[in-house]
């Protein structure tokens, strides 16, 4: 594969996965969305979807990572560390796409985040929609959850490449969707499990700037656990894998 083709694969493939995963968060979150209040297992089952939509399509250009973690996984597993950079470039100019992809379906919801007149309900913070906000503000806990979670998942990732004819049957993208949506149910609810540093990073940055009334904080004080964590874990994972396989 060449370098052009893995940075479009990717950017295609994250700004998809983005684009499902934050969309199905401000369908859950926003006024004035049909699913509204739907709650987290819908969450769970559109960040899913969304890697199933966005791996397949980038597979046939750059293998489908969309996530750092998963490439650095395969880089310490492999011992080839030179088209990281590229792939990891893509991720996050794709993180970037997809979140703006979100805000532009979403807009009017946006646009309508504010008091309603003759209520007593305040606008909706959205930082959630588009990273990660742990439910008990911990750093050594949440970064241990990160960990955990994204073991959980860059390991199996690494172990199902070596079952011969799965990647080339499609069937290693049905198989990872699944295991992100069981993650999701299993491990989400401490971090909202970003298991991923460019689907929170990305995201996080087009927070900060677009011009959403009453958005609230991006939170960069937390930033550093769901891109430190993750990385961490697809390390481990690689080491693990070529350690035991």
């Amino acid at each position: 594969m060449s370098n052009g083709d893995i940075f479009v694969g990717e950017v295609i493939g994250t700004a998809i996965l983005i684009l499902f995963g934050a969309g199905v968060c401000a369908a859950v979150t926003l006024r004035h969305s049909k699913a509204r209040a739907s709650g987290w297992v819908v969450i769970a089952f559109g960040w899913g979807f969304g890697v199933l939509a966005g791996a397949y399509t980038a597979a046939p250009l750059s293998g489908g990572h969309l996530n750092p973690a998963v490439t650095v996984g395969i880089a310490v597993d492999t011992g080839v560390w030179g088209k990281v950079w590229v792939y990891v470039l893509g991720q996050f100019v794709g993180a970037v796409t997809g979140a703006l992809l979100c805000y532009a379906a979403y807009f009017a919801q946006f646009r309508a985040n504010v008091a309603e007149p003759g209520t007593a309900e305040e606008p909706v913070p959205t930082l959630g929609i588009f990273a990660t906000i742990p439910e008990i503000r911990h750093p050594v806990a949440n970064l241990v959850t990160e960990i955990v979670a994204t073991v959980g998942l860059v390991l199996p990732v690494l172990a199902f490449g070596l079952t011969e004819g799965l990647g080339e049957s499609g069937t290693l993208v049905l198989i990872v969707s699944l295991l992100v949506i069981g993650i999701g149910l299993s491990l989400g609810g401490p971090t909202g499990y970003a298991i991923n540093p460019a689907r929170d990073l990305g995201p996080r940055l087009t927070h900060t700037f677009l011009p959403i009334p009453n958005k609230g904080t991006s939170d960069w004080g937390y930033a550093w656990v769901p891109v430190v964590g993750p990385l961490i874990g697809g390390a481990l994972a690689g080491l693990l894998c070529n350690a035991a396989f």
